[in-house]
Parts: structure tokens; C-alpha cells; sequence
């Protein structure tokens, strides 16, 4: 130790004596001069001082030779090596410590920046500049002001203290404490920091930004916010010139319009586009209107969504393809929409084409005609069918809730151009005594019907606007539609979605969700649960309404399972399309389509179960009580066989059958971790008594019909249109855009997607 410390005394002692070393001021000139003798003053005039590399010149001045010490007045003016000039009224200069005090309006110049301020202290030697009374430094286009201030000549570095105040053309920042490069521009930030720009603001408590590239980071209680939206971060890095940011750690991002809120350690910015993407532990909450329990109090329901990558970005309105609520055809109009898009999403079978008659063709009037007579033939043979009859089947038209089916109302199709200008002139004469009565409608005719020549208006005298003028006048009156620069927020999920709610959760590859419709969309191999059931299919659309669960979609390949909280009977429903809605939260009614099949398990007033039920019809209609099935009804031809328990020896499984309970999401917290519980195999598909279905309902070996069964004749199903994908293209197939740099994270690959474990049988066959 005490050789260091005899080190460091002979390291530094040259540099003390460098220190002590003193110079003498020199008076080069003056114009006038008194000199004291016996004190050894001297008074001058417009005298030039000069100490080393610095001049020092004034108006009047008293010097103290003996002390080494002078005093200036009026146009005090301190030049040093042809880069730093200071102006002042007044100056106390001690050449012994080489420290110039200036007082009154004073200016340092130091190439491209002045700082002003009233009193001044200034060491020639080591060129450090100090002011504690306020001061303000101006520099090209940033302006900065203090309380006290520390300027640095050699590193042209400045630091200040207490009410710091620094204006720049993009942003105006307040801080306790920082120091400012005038050569790169560069602020520096100690203490709490406020950064306010044109439309957003930062706060910081530590961190650094370049007032002329725009480029900052930060690094302590970090919190950005614009408009509705905010983002905090341990470590937040920002290029304002390419509107690119990267969060670090514990990223919080809020936007209160919405009400959501996603979390990660990971995520980008892209202001361009509005766009945020979180690929480390990201998740994200919804705010609902919904509200549950917890400890006999009322507490929001929120709706949690995890996945590998998440993605939101604001995007105008009028880009993306909306989904409506869901609307359920009536009973007698089902098959209508079959028989005009038969043969269309099916593949077509390799074979000699078989002769076909040609017919005639036929007219509008009688296609619509014979597709009339054909819906009145299938509705008479209907109502000639004796319907299943027990206590939780039943398959007349007349037992379904007409408050429960939303009805849509048919179209009026719209006639070709060419028959429409033929029966315009017809259309016209016949409407115009009542058009003429109300003005909007009669302005209303005038640009929608094309007009082939001007026609003489008796009732008023007036030649009507020719076609040409009247679109000319159309596309004037509308130059600009608000509705075009309407903009939403989308939210996309990548890989392993996980979303938990109280009363739904839900597991898939990749999720779309919209505020302009409320809508989540999840695609490849979703599941969803709610209550004691699950739903799966190859894409499923759940719908918020006023913040609360309104309907879900299940599209194509649609299959749910329910299970009662007391036992291991598996109520089974499929079909093409199910539809459901919610009332309060709760799972109230269901409509499945499209060859829609069903097993279900009848139970007593003991709850003791009695028969199984197997059914196949056109659609299903499913009523739910205290989340368990009530009540089921089969609609349209149904065919079926009431199984009682006795003779059931195996469990019975439609096609497509699978359950899987251990990967569903129970908690925030596994949406969070994004750590499914570890898979079990599902329960394999078989069927009754050890023998293969083809899709029928079970029936005895031998093909006698048990007691207590009941057959009816088997029907011929056409398919049912399926409603397209909402969104313009699936994002399972459309990849997030990581940022060009070494520090974004690279993706992880994509696993293959396991076959599903549950043994499937063949399909129905039409007789």
C-alpha cells in the first residue's frame, strides 16, 4: 500500500508544480494612465492585458502589480487561443489562479455556441466556465437554460442543474440534471427527464438523446405515451428520424381507447405504420364487460391472449373484410342455397362422363318457379313424417323457439343493366305520380335509374336530367368520404395462442382480431372451451358484443363435445357450420349445419342415465341450462337410435371425435408462461360393441333393432354454405416482419403439428 500510494504522489507531483507554476500579467498598452505609488496602483486606460495564450482587453482597469490582480470595466472582452471570446461589463481577473470572474450581460462565445448569463466564472487554465444564478446556452437550433451550469471548453461538454430546460424544433425537454455535447449534439440525463414532442411525450430518469439524428435511449423508469397509447420498458431505444424503436424487459404497452394492454420482454416500433410487434413472452389483456366473483366482490373479467409473437398495428378500416353478426336461416329455407352452389367446394370424381339429356332452357321466372315447387315438395313430404318423440328429442319444426333464431331477410336480386334500361322509361311513368309527392325519393330515381333520352315531366314541366349529367352530378357531390380515413387496430398471434376468460378459453396456431367488429378469429387447429364444453373446427370466430361474449362460429369440420360436471358420458355434436350465442356470458343456444350428427345421453329425473340417442339430420338446435345440454332438436329429415345404457358395452364416439381437457388454458398465469400442461393421448373413436359405424348410428350385430329403439327412413343431405373467411388472407400464412438488425430475435422454428390421436370412422353414406 504504501508503495502505491509513494507511486501515485510521484505520478501526480509533476503536474502540481505545473499547477503552482505562475505567470505574470502583462500590460502590452493603454492610452492613458495614473499611477499610486504607495499602494502600487495603477489606473488605465483602453489598457490591453495579456497572460499567455489569452488577451484581455477594456475601457478602464485597475491593476494591482503587486498581487498580480486587475479589475475591468465597460466592454470587457477575454480572447483565448482565437476560439473562446467572453464579453462582460465588469471582470475581476486573478492571473495567480488564472480565474476570470465577470459580472452584468455577459456573453461566451465558443465556436458555434453563446452562453449568456450575469455572472460568470471562468478558468483560463483549465477553461472550465461556471454560472449558479441562471444561465442560457444557444447553439445552432437547440436553446437550453438552467438554474446553475458547468461548460467545458476543452470537451465542449456542459453540464447543468435545477430547472434544466432544453427546446429543440421537434421537442422541448425538462429535466433535474443533464449534461450536452454542443459538438455531436448528444444530452445526457441524471435525473427525472421529461421529453415532450409534437404528439407524444417520454419521461426517463436516465438516458441519452441526440437532438439532431433523433436517436435516444433510456434506461431507468422509462414511460412513452401518445394519445391513448403508452409504453413503458426497462431499456427503450428510439431513431426518430426512422421511426424504429426497440423495448427492453418488462415491456408494458397501453392503449385506453381500446382497452388493451400487452406485455413482453421484447418488442419493436415502426411509427410508419403504427405497428408494435413482442416476440419474448408476449401477452396481451382485453377489457370486457364482463365481471366475476372474487372474495364476494365484483371484479372486471378480462380476456387473456399469449402466443409466441404478437403483432397490433392501426390500419384503415376500409382494408379489412368485416364479419356481421351471425344470422340463422329458417328451418323451410334450408337447402335452398345447396341446390344453387351444389357441386361448388367439392372435388370432382375421375370417371366417363354418363349422356345427359339436354332440356330446354329455362327462364329466370322458371328456374325460380321450379326451385318453388322443389322447396314446397320437400316442406309437404315433411310435414307427412311422424317426428322422435322422448323427453330430449324431438324433431318437429314447430317445438324450436322462433325468439331464438335471428332471421335473415332475403335480398331482392338485382335485374341486369340490359333489362333495366329496357323497362326504365315503363318504371318511371308508373312510380311518378308518387315520386313527384316527396323530393328526396323523386332526386333519389334521378341518379340511380339510367335515363336513355330527356323525357318532358307533365306534372311539373320539367325536362328530366339525362344519364350523363346525373352521374357527372353524383361523383361531384361526393368528393371526399371521411369513412376512407378511418382507422383500427388489429392484433395478430403467431404460434401456441393461448386466451383465457373466465367463462372461455381457447388454444390455436395463430389468432386475427379487430375492435372494428370485435371479432377473434382463430385459425389451425383450434380449440375452444367454454363452460363444461369444446368446440373445434378449422377456424373459429368469436364475436364481442358491448365487451361481452355475443356468438361463436365454428367453420367447417365443426365437432363439440359436453361433458357434465358428474360424469364421463361424452354429449357429441358435428356438422359443417355451428353457430352459438351467449347471453350475460353464458352459453345459451346452438345451431349446428350441414350433415350435423349427434350422440346423446338421456338421463332421468334422478339423474341417472337411461338411453343413449344418435341422430343424423340437416341441423341441430342445442339448448344449454346451468352449462350442461337441456334439450336437443333435430330439424329436416332426421334419422336416428335410441340405445339404452344396458346395452351399451363400449363408449360410443362419432367421427372426428376428440377430447383434450389437459391443454386447456385454466388460469392468466399459463397464458402468461405460455407452458401447456404436458399432453395425454386423446380417447380414441370406438364404436359400439367393438364394430365399425360408417357414420350410422350403432346398431346390434345381427341388425335386429333393440328394445326401446326406434328407426326412421334415412334421408339424402345436401350440403349447406359455409360461410367464407372473413379476413383478406389467413394469417397462418402471413409471417411478422422482424426488424433488420443484430438484435432482433431470431424466429423460432415452426414445430410440425402431431396427427390427431383419435381414431376416426368413415363418413355416412347416402342412400
Amino acid at each position: 500500500m504504501q508503495k502505491l500510494r509513494y507511486f501515485l504522489i510521484l505520478l501526480l507531483f509533476p503536474v502540481a508544480v505545473l499547477a503552482q507554476q505562475k505567470t505574470k500579467i502583462v500590460v502590452e498598452s493603454f492610452t492613458g494612465t495614473y499611477t499610486d505609488a504607495k499602494k502600487n496602483i495603477s489606473y488605465l486606460k483602453k489598457p490591453v492585458f495579456r497572460q499567455d495564450n489569452a488577451t484581455l482587453t477594456c475601457d478602464s482597469a485597475v491593476f494591482y502589480p503587486n498581487e498580480n490582480v486587475f479589475d475591468a470595466f465597460r466592454n470587457v472582452h477575454i480572447n483565448q487561443g482565437d476560439t473562446i471570446n467572453i464579453y462582460s461589463d465588469r471582470l475581476n481577473y486573478n492571473g495567480n489562479t488564472k480565474v476570470a470572474h465577470l459580472t452584468n450581460n455577459v456573453r461566451m462565445i465558443d465556436r458555434e455556441s453563446t452562453l449568456t448569463t450575469n455572472i460568470l466564472d471562468y478558468n483560463m487554465g483549465s477553461k472550465i466556465g461556471t454560472y449558479v444564478n441562471g444561465g442560457k446556452i444557444v447553439s445552432k437550433d437547440v436553446t437550453l437554460t438552467s438554474k446553475n451550469g458547468y461548460y467545458f471548453s476543452n470537451s465542449r461538454d456542459a453540464y447543468f442543474r435545477y430547472d434544466v430546460v432544453v427546446v429543440t424544433p421537434e421537442s422541448t425537454i425538462n429535466s433535474d440534471t443533464l449534461r450536452y455535447n454542443t459538438l455531436t449534439n448528444w444530452t445526457y440525463f441524471y435525473g427525472p427527464t421529461n421529453i415532450k414532442g409534437k404528439d407524444d411525450n417520454l419521461y426517463t430518469e436516465n438516458g441519452a438523446y441526440n437532438t439532431k439524428t433523433q436517436k435516444a435511449y433510456f434506461g431507468k423508469k422509462n414511460l412513452y405515451t401518445m394519445g391513448s397509447k403508452s409504453l413503458k420498458g426497462d431499456s427503450l431505444y428510439y431513431d426518430g428520424i426512422a421511426g424504429y424503436g426497440k423495448a427492453v424487459r418488462n415491456i408494458v404497452f397501453n392503449d385506453t381507447t381500446d382497452k388493451t394492454v400487452m406485455y413482453g420482454q421484447l418488442g419493436f416500433y415502426y411509427k410508419q405504420d403504427e405497428r408494435t410487434l413482442v416476440t419474448k413472452n408476449p401477452y396481451v389483456g382485453m377489457g370486457t364487460a364482463d365481471s366475476i366473483k372474487v372474495n364476494n366482490k365484483l371484479q372486471p373479467d378480462s380476456l387473456w391472449l399469449g402466443a409466441d409473437t404478437l403483432e397490433t398495428q392501426m390500419v384503415l378500416k376500409k382494408t379489412l373484410t368485416l364479419i356481421s353478426s351471425p344470422v340463422i336461416k329458417k328451418d323451410n329455407e334450408l337447402g335452398e342455397a345447396e341446390d344453387e352452389e351444389q357441386g361448388k367446394g367439392k372435388e370432382k370424381k375421375v370417371g366417363p362422363e354418363k349422356p345427359t339429356a339436354v332440356a330446354p332452357k329455362e327462364t329466370a321466372v322458371s328456374k325460380k318457379q321450379t326451385r318453388q315447387d322443389k322447396r314446397n315438395a320437400r316442406n309437404g313430404k315433411d310435414d307427412t313424417k311422424k317426428p322422435i318423440l322422448n323427453d330430449k328429442i324431438t324433431a318437429a319444426k314447430d317445438s324450436l323457439l322462433k325468439d331464438s333464431i335471428r332471421i335473415d331477410n332475403k335480398a331482392i336480386p338485382i335485374p341486369k343493366d340490359s333489362l333495366l334500361i329496357s323497362k326504365a322509361d315503363s318504371l318511371v311513368k308508373k312510380g311518378k305520380d308518387n315520386l313527384l309527392k316527396k323530393d328526396s325519393l323523386s332526386k333519389a330515381l334521378k341518379t340511380a335509374i339510367p335515363v336513355v333520352k330527356a323525357k318532358a315531366d307533365t306534372a311539373k314541366g320539367k325536362v328530366l336530367v339525362p344519364k350523363t349529367k346525373a352521374i357527372t352530378s353524383v361523383k361531384d357531390s361526393v368528393p371526399f368520404n371521411p369513412s376512407d380515413t378511418v382507422r383500427t387496430r388489429v392484433i395478430k398471434a403467431y404460434h401456441n395462442v393461448r386466451v383465457y376468460k373466465a367463462n372461455m378459453q381457447a388454444m390455436a396456431d395463430s389468432l386475427f382480431y379487430t375492435s372494428a367488429d370485435s371479432t377473434l378469429r382463430w385459425y389451425s387447429n383450434p380449440i375452444l372451451w367454454s363452460e363444461g364444453s369444446q368446440q373445434t373446427g378449422d377456424t373459429i370466430y368469436l364475436q364481442l358484443k358491448n365487451k361481452k361474449l355475443n356468438a361463436v362460429q365454428v367453420i367447417r369440420n365443426a365437432f363439440l363435445v359436453n361433458v357434465n360436471a358428474d360424469s364421463a358420458r361424452y354429449n357429441q355434436i358435428k356438422g359443417r357450420l355451428i353457430t352459438a350465442f351467449f347471453k350475460e356470458g353464458k352459453l345459451q343456444n346452438m345451431f349446428v349445419d350441414g350433415n350435423a350428427e349427434s350422440i346423446f345421453f338421456n338421463q332421468n329425473e334422478k339423474k341417472v342415465y337411461t338411453d343413449m340417442n344418435q341422430t343424423v339430420s340437416s341441423r341441430i338446435k342445442i339448448l344449454f341450462k346451468e352449462k350442461e345440454i337441456a334439450k336437443i332438436v333435430t330439424i329436416r329429415e332426421p334419422e336416428g337410435v335410441r340405445t339404452p345404457i344396458p346395452e351399451l358395452k363400449e363408449d360410443v364416439f362419432l367421427t372426428g371425435f376428440t377430447w383434450k381437457p389437459e391443454i386447456r388454458p385454466l388460469s392468466k398465469k399459463e397464458v402468461i408462461n405460455g407452458k401447456a400442461k404436458a399432453k395425454v393421448p386423446a380417447k380414441k373413436a370406438v364404436p359400439a360393441n367393438g364394430q365399425k359405424t360408417n357414420g350410422k348410428p350403432a346398431a346390434p350385430a345381427n341388425g335386429a333393432v333393440p328394445k326401446g329403439t326406434t328407426k326412421v327412413p334415412t334421408v339424402i343431405k345436401t350440403p349447406t354454405t359455409i360461410q367464407k373467411d372473413s379476413t383478406q388472407k389467413d394469417s397462418t400464412l402471413v409471417k411478422p416482419v422482424l426488424p433488420k438488425t443484430e438484435l432482433a430475435p431470431k424466429a423460432a422454428p415452426v414445430k410440425e403439428v402431431k396427427p390427431d390421436t383419435a381414431k376416426t370412422t368413415a363418413p355416412l353414406k347416402k342412400q
